[in-house]
């Protein structure tokens, strides 16, 4: 009799270790990869659907949605395809391929509706496209960060031109009210009939413009101090932060609450300012990120608050999902490759009323893609790429 008893208590001791190993383990697993709530988002890999004509895309590098839920993008095309082995040549020596004109429109079934863009008469298309965005209108608004891109362009939707504000072929000059230095992207305070220029990749500055006359009206530099065309060398990440914009200044995105997200993309920082140019704050992300730097691109969530902050990172390859007001990251998706999910150089990002988000990829990439928002919901702190939930295993 106590020789069972013996065995029994030994067993139960050995099954409770047992139990106690797999209750650790399960507790090291969530104290590694912890959920979290947050916007959950799946890619679509069958949007777009297939372009017509044989025509294939070159960097992409600006998206923007209109009031219709259509998404428009703009890309380089021809000076960024291999020549060899993507432009056919219209039939000189293969069928494929050619490339799209410079805007392609598509509705929100990811159907192409209409195409247009490149030099015209009246104005001066830029020598190398950059950035794309509708205002409340639904006008289209572009820049250029080639050399002589001093100026921007407004077209309806349909592509009748509108106004060209600044001239070509100016100096660089972080002061200037009458042009601009290679701007990377326009922004909108539709209400208070102000554009929002990250002017950029020549300039180190934000400027704000009237939206009918292209008047500038306000300018600065980081910390809201007056900008220099000083050129201060490579990002160091053990350096001291310096107190001036690196080139480019490559978004400048204002909120309803009254305040401006600017990526400063070489310095690996977000800096905050009220719409006069007061500094308010400012994050670093992915601090250790060199070369093309790590803040790229930013859209806000539709609900009423923007609570949330998208952002793009095309050095790292992936969308940051942040908590706007502290700037805090709640997660991250995506991951280096040319998969539907992935990226290469994701460049810019957009979002639309269902709160769904697209993304478009320069250098290589090549491509615009679709990530469907699906509520809120537990994910991983680090997702990886954003699969379907039907099809995973």
């Amino acid at each position: 009799m106590p020789a069972r008893r013996t065995v029994v208590l030994g067993s139960a001791l050995v099954g409770g270790i047992v139990v106690l190993g797999i209750a650790q383990s399960a507790l090291q697993l969530t104290a590694q990869d912890p959920l979290v709530s947050a916007p959950r988002f799946e890619v679509d890999p069958m949007w777009p659907k297939p372009l017509p004509n044989h025509w294939i895309l070159g960097s992409t590098i600006g998206v923007g949605v209109d009031s219709r839920d259509h998404v428009y993008i703009i890309h380089r095309g021809d000076s960024t395809l291999n020549q060899r082995t993507e432009a056919g040549g219209g039939g000189r020596i293969a069928e494929c391929c050619l490339s799209a004109p410079p805007i392609l429109e598509f509705d929100p079934a990811g159907n192409l509706v209409n195409s247009w863009g490149g030099p015209g008469q009246g104005y001066d298309w830029p020598s190398s496209n950059h950035g794309i965005s509708l205002d409340a209108k639904d006008n289209v608004w572009i820049g250029g960060n080639g050399n002589g891109d001093s100026h921007i362009l407004k077209f309806t939707r349909d592509g009748k031109f509108l106004a060209q504000f600044g001239q070509a072929k100016q100096p660089i000059n972080s002061k200037s009210t009458t042009s601009f230095g290679r701007v990377a992207k326009i922004s909108f305070d539709d209400k208070a009939n102000e554009a929002y220029v990250s002017d950029g990749y020549g300039n180190k500055r934000v400027a704000v413009i009237d939206m009918t006359s292209g008047a500038v009206k306000r300018f600065w530099g980081a910390y809201g101090e007056a900008p220099k065309d000083t050129n201060m060398g490579p990002y160091n990440p053990d350096a001291p932060l310096i107190r001036q914009f690196r080139n480019p200044v490559h978004c400048a995105e204002p909120t309803t609450d009254g305040l401006v997200y600017v990526c400063d993309r070489p310095n690996d920082r977000i800096q905050v300012f009220q719409k006069d140019g007061k500094f308010v704050k400012e994050v670093q992300v992915a601090p250790r990120t060199r070369g093309d730097g790590s803040t790229w691109d930013i859209a806000f969530s539709r609900d009423p608050q923007q609570r949330w902050l998208y952002l793009a990172d095309g050095k790292n390859e992936k969308v940051y999902v942040m908590d706007r007001q502290s700037l805090s990251i709640v997660t991250e998706f995506g991951d280096g490759g040319r998969q539907p999910g992935q990226f290469f150089a994701v460049h810019s990002i957009a979002t639309d009323s269902k709160g769904n988000i697209y993304t478009t990829e320069t250098y290589e990439g090549k491509r615009l893609q679709k990530f469907a928002y699906r509520g809120m919901g537990r994910v991983k702190k680090v997702q990886g790429v954003p699969w379907p939930a039907a099809t995973r295993r």
